[in-house]
């Protein structure tokens, strides 16, 4: 009846959504007997319509003074659970508060007052012959209050909401005690018709980067709450936003199953995003320094965005990213890294690990420094991952591809120098077969480095896996067995002293010699990597020896 009611009134733009039909039946959940007696405006007579919910209803003339409709419900009796289990408890429904917070919660914007009667204190008057010692009186009183607010906060015209009102609605309705750092608002009508106010959090939930935490948006229609955190509203990369969607495209009946499927949810889902995205680029570009306090917070959430979905999603999401400069010494982005490129600089370079004084000063980064290129200082363990799966970034034709310092070709020298470090290395072969076979497959080569300058040695990878990867793949736990280990190499600096030192040892015949250099360098490779060693009394004593 209802649809054919909108049919014959659709000139008047009347909706009934919100009103008496929604939900009515629910009533029953809780109650043993509905009575609905109603009188029609202009009408002298009124009916009464009486179910207990099981065997029909039955309708009865009844006597009403004034026209309108009054739903009577006689609550269930409480019952006792079995065998320790909880009973239900329906004498709560007489309570004044549960019946508030009920409204509150679901029907705090329908559009018409929903009036109930308040229990109230005041202080009596102070009678005039009281004493000094006189202690006030307090009595109870009733008031017929409006307790729902109607007019919804995101249906109002931004010009005509403070700051400080959104701050406020924010707070108590999300229960956090700082500002958020920004509001978004957006009004959508066409294919996906709804109203949405957003809130990015000034600060991370204690439980945001654990499986507790339960992303998701509130979800209305027409202004009556439907779900309290619907998460197919928001991707995953954007699960830190908090805020309310209200849709006058949703029924107000579906289900969590249908919700899933439905196509308007999708539409208001991706338009979502792009808004999302758009507003985190406006502050990242207009209040930069805002922007970084909510990188601390949630930029480790961007960066598994990149990453999760092989990259589905770092197209949208690679500009929002942070990341340390070396050069700079604060945050930049991807853009701003490469925007301050020399012409002649092949790739974006980074160092990966736990701290960023750390990375500056590691023997692969001199180099990269010297040549007065920035480095990106990675020390989250999700950053290189990130990158891997990024690639290359910057314009199509000169797209840049990010290399880890301490790992491949770093394409710094120059045709005469390749060819000049070739030839020392070629000599040097039988030195570096020695050490190898020294460190019993420790490593997976020894190396003359194109990459070092004070330092005598250092360790890099081959292949897809980095130590800083690995040593975070090492840290997660894996039921499959032990975690993958990135194929190192040892690189020995040719312009060192202790390059002369170990050619003079190989020359000489002296294996035990070389054999305790090649183990000592190779612990000290893995110290400024930060691995740990494998016989730390060793080492120690091997060091001690030298200083005899």
């Amino acid at each position: 009846g209802s649809m054919d009611f909108k049919a014959e009134n659709q000139a008047e733009g009347i909706d009934i959504i919100g009103q008496f039909g929604v939900g009515f039946y629910s009533a029953f959940m809780v109650a043993s007997r509905v009575t609905v007696t109603s009188r029609a405006f202009g009408e002298e007579e009124a009916f009464q319509w009486e179910s207990r919910g099981a065997e029909g209803y039955t309708i009865t003339p009844a006597e009403k003074a004034e026209a309108g409709t009054k739903v009577t419900l006689v609550l269930k009796e409480d019952t006792t659970g079995e065998n320790g289990a909880e009973g239900e408890n329906y004498s709560r429904f007489l309570e004044e508060y549960t019946l508030s917070d009920i409204v509150k919660k679901y029907s705090d914007y329908v559009r018409y007052p929903i009036r109930m009667e308040r229990t109230k204190s005041r202080q009596k008057p102070k009678p005039e012959d009281a004493g000094e010692d006189y202690t006030p009186e307090y009595e109870s009183y009733t008031e017929v209050e409006t307790v729902n607010s109607m007019v919804p906060l995101w249906r109002r015209d931004k010009k005509d909401v403070t700051a400080e009102e959104y701050n406020e609605f924010y707070k108590q309705k999300f229960m956090d005690y700082t500002d958020p750092a920004r509001v978004i608002t957006t009004r959508t009508e066409g294919t996906a018709t709804y109203n949405a106010l957003l809130f990015v959090p000034g600060r991370a939930p204690y439980d945001y980067y654990t499986r507790e935490y339960e992303k998701g948006l509130q979800l209305y229609a027409s202004g009556v709450l439907i779900m309290e955190k619907c998460a197919d509203l928001l991707p995953d990369h954007f699960s830190f936003i908090k805020g309310i969607v209200d849709s006058q495209d949703l029924s107000l009946n579906i289900s969590r199953e249908m919700l899933q499927k439905d196509s308007q949810l999708r539409l208001i889902r991706t338009s979502l995003e792009k808004k999302i995205k758009s507003e985190l680029s406006a502050m990242k570009n207009n209040e930069r320094e805002k922007y970084e306090e909510f990188f601390k917070h949630f930029g480790r959430q961007l960066k598994f965005g990149c990453y999760e979905g092989y990259g589905a999603h770092s197209e949208l999401l690679k500009d929002l990213l942070l990341f340390y400069s070396a050069k700079e010494k604060k945050m930049v982005t991807l853009e701003e890294y490469t925007a301050a490129m020399p012409e002649e600089q092949k790739y974006i370079y980074y160092a990966s690990g736990d701290s960023a004084d750390r990375l500056a000063k590691l023997p692969a980064a001199e180099l990269v420094l010297d040549k007065g290129y920035d480095l990106l200082l990675l020390t989250e363990d999700v950053d290189e991952f990130c990158l891997q799966i990024l690639r290359k970034y910057g314009e199509k034709d000169k797209e840049k591809e990010f290399k880890n310092v301490s790992g491949g070709d770093l394409g710094l020298e120059s045709e005469e120098e390749k060819k000049a470090a070739e030839a020392e290395s070629e000599a040097a072969k039988p030195l570096f077969e020695a050490m190898e076979k020294a460190l019993e497959g420790k490593v997976k080569a020894v190396r003359l480095s194109t990459r070092l300058k004070s330092h005598p040695v250092c360790l890099s990878s081959e292949g897809p896996l980095s130590i800083e990867m690995e040593k975070v793949l090492s840290a997660m736990p894996n039921p499959d067995g032990p975690a993958p280990k990135s194929e190192k190499v040892l690189e020995v600096n040719g312009s060192h002293p202790v390059f002369e030192v170990l050619k003079a040892a190989n020359e000489a015949g002296d294996a035990d010699k070389l054999n305790r250099y090649a183990s000592l360098l190779y612990n000290q490779a893995l110290l400024i990597e930060g691995l740990p060693i494998e016989d730390p009394v060793a080492y120690a004593q091997a060091v001690c020896e030298l200083m005899k």
